[in-house]
């Protein structure tokens, strides 16, 4: 079967990186999986047109009802969409949105939710059939690159070289853009770094929103503590997760962050904010910690940084988490078997 697969493709992002493992997934069952940039697309027309060429596609894929599968209207062959998670928890909040995502999930063969939180949520404000909608967490993979150089990272994100081996690093995995927040914990943490210069904030991430980026870049240049880290390769990124103290998450919405898991199976703690996308994966003091202002996420710092057990333990549960429930196992099983009802009307 030769399938398209629409995403949101800017580079180094979770987004990408997902649409890539779905990708691999499907073609392992023999299929053809063709992945292209929603961004790249004017119209559904557009997609109607490319989707009828020949040899001619047999079905469609989009992950984000709204950007994506909003593409897939006009295509006469049947598709599947995944919930990205802004569209679930943000554009269903603006009604024109909303109505153009509902006659999407109407008319796809199937949906995926990454969580049950997420397939409430879209029951709740969409028409739909919720049958057609399947929970299937993400699966997880991690790889560290072994030429990763620590010293040389946190040089080229502006940090001194001294003492660079008691420093702890609150490692800010997000892309620059508005939905991850990435500027709302820098006052307090800047505060907390003149208290303790060892305590540092490292944003790392892809500049996807240009013009937010730069108002990203004004603040940190003036902030003490708190550093910008280019992109890296997903291998280097892990490698930088492996090395710093712990992953912090400050979304405003999250559909299932890929970077909260693999900092869980890194082994490294994670901090997150409380939003129900994090909510679903970090169960506080268990698999990670919560916070739901900038004064908590310093108070459950400390609580990091001075109770060696409750690192531990968050540690040791997150790691068995996600092996227990974001297997790449499942994850493949659920999509092929997904893709098959596209062949059968």
């Amino acid at each position: 079967m030769k399938l398209l697969f629409l995403a949101c493709l800017s580079p180094k992002t979770g987004n990408h990186t997902t649409a890539e493992r779905i990708r691999s997934h499907i073609e392992s069952a023999g299929h053809t999986c063709e992945l292209r940039d929603a961004a790249a697309f004017q119209s559904s027309a557009e997609v109607a047109s490319l989707i009828s060429r020949h040899p001619p596609f047999e079905g469609a894929l989009a992950i984000h009802l709204f950007r994506a599968g909003s593409l897939l209207l006009d295509i006469q062959v049947p598709f599947g969409v995944i919930f990205g998670g802004t569209d679930i928890n943000e554009d269903v909040k603006v009604e024109q949105k909303r109505v153009v995502m509902e006659r999407v999930l109407l008319k796809a063969r199937f949906a995926v939710a990454f969580s049950d939180k997420l397939k409430e949520e879209a029951k709740l404000f969409l028409l739909s059939h919720s049958c057609k909608i399947y929970v299937q967490p993400q699966g997880i993979q991690t790889e560290v690159s072994e030429k990763f150089c620590w010293t040389e990272f946190l040089r080229s994100s502006g940090l001194s070289l001294e003492r660079t081996d008691e420093l702890r690093v609150f490692l800010l995995v997000c892309g620059l853009r508005r939905v991850k927040d990435p500027l709302y914990l820098v006052d307090v943490f800047s505060e907390w770094h003149r208290e303790n210069p060892l305590n540092v904030l490292v944003v790392i991430g892809p500049r996807v929103d240009p013009v937010f980026s730069v108002e990203v870049e004004a603040v940190v240049k003036k902030t003490a503590g708190v550093f910008l880290a280019g992109a890296r390769s997903q291998r280097e990124l892990h490698a930088a997760m492996k090395r710093c103290f712990t992953v912090v998450n400050s979304s405003v919405s999250e559909g299932m962050s890929a970077a909260i898991l693999e900092a869980m199976d890194l082994g490294v703690p994670v901090l997150a904010r409380d939003i129900p996308g994090n909510a679903a994966v970090v169960h506080h003091e268990s698999t990670g910690l919560l916070y739901s202002s900038p004064q908590e996420f310093l108070h459950q710092s400390q609580r990091l940084l001075s109770d060696p057990e409750l690192r531990e333990r968050v540690v040791r549960n997150g790691k068995v988490y996600v092996e227990e429930h974001h297997g790449l196992g499942q994850e493949r099983d659920t999509y092929q078997r997904l893709v098959d009802t596209l062949l059968f009307a």
